[in-house]
């Protein structure tokens, strides 16, 4: 939430209490259930609305740990970032309008207020959350988990072929365990991937997806974000990668218009990618 409610304009917009809290209630449910990029990654924040930007290390080689009996280790030995991140921190956002007949026929009849246009504007900013983590937006500087240099990349089989899903989640795995990443894993997939592995594995009696699920310990996942011809698997947690959030999900009125009522579903947010080799992305 924003600490300030005033910089929301909440008191001037005419909601109730009740209202504003079903509002903010079913702009939250609608984006909870859609977001992926989310399930995925660690929050670091809320930050506050007014931070702009947010630095990060990037580390590209493997350190190992040290094993000695003084504890007096070598400069070589040091965990050392290859280079610091200065990223702005983009708004992410979609107006809607309520209309003063709507809201007047509302208070006439007790007949409560129908935020449909809030939810779709809360689907549209969460399509753009997961738009911003896994595509990126190059114009404003942001990069996603599909063009992240250092990250590593698979060659795909036909996934239109039984157990080849399966095979391809085995070889990326095993790509980034020699590479020091050691999970838990999880893979993302275009819905068209995701639907294949929905067939009975290799005569077994059970679904591929199943089998796959062994293996990705932190989910499977789809989204029509990633496009058809490609897949993620992700060695997740904090030390990889994370989403700074300034401000999370929220609705701001934006002052009366034409005698109507405009609102903002809003939030500002960026991917932190810090270790790019814990991303193995799947090319058909």
């Amino acid at each position: 939430m924003v600490e300030d409610l005033s910089l929301l304009n909440r008191s001037e917009a005419p909601l109730s209490e009740e209202e504003w809290n079903l509002l903010e209630k079913t702009v939250v449910q609608v984006a909870r259930g859609q977001l992926v990029g989310r399930k995925v990654l660690d929050l670091f924040g809320p930050l506050g609305i007014g931070i702009q930007n947010v630095d990060y290390d990037v580390f590209t080689d493997r350190s190992p740990a040290v094993v000695d009996f003084f504890g007096e280790p070598e400069a070589r030995d040091r965990l050392v970032s290859k280079r610091r991140i200065h990223s702005a921190i983009p708004l992410l956002y979609k107006d809607f309008v309520l209309f003063l007949r709507d809201l007047e026929s509302s208070r006439r009849t007790t007949v409560p207020l129908d935020f449909t246009a809030a939810a779709a504007s809360a689907s549209e900013v969460a399509f753009q959350e997961d738009e911003l983590i896994f595509k990126g937006k190059p114009e404003l500087g942001q990069v996603g988990f599909l063009q992240a240099d250092g990250r590593q990349v698979l060659s795909a089989r036909n996934w239109q072929e039984v157990s080849n899903g399966f095979l391809d989640l085995v070889e990326a795995r095993a790509k980034l365990l020699a590479a020091g990443f050691y999970g838990p894993y999880a893979l993302v997939l275009n819905p068209l991937w995701y639907a294949a592995l929905h067939r009975i594995f290799d005569g077994t009696g059970r679904l591929e997806i199943e089998q796959v699920r062994g293996l990705a310990e932190a989910g499977v996942f789809q989204t029509s974000v990633i496009p058809p011809d490609r897949g993620i698997v992700l060695s997740v947690g904090i030390q990889n990668f994370d989403l700074a959030v300034a401000q999370d999900l929220t609705v701001g009125y934006l002052g009366p218009e034409n005698l109507n009522f405009p609102f903002r579903v809003f939030e500002a947010l960026a991917l932190r990618i810090k270790r790019p080799g814990a991303i193995c992305v799947l090319e058909g």
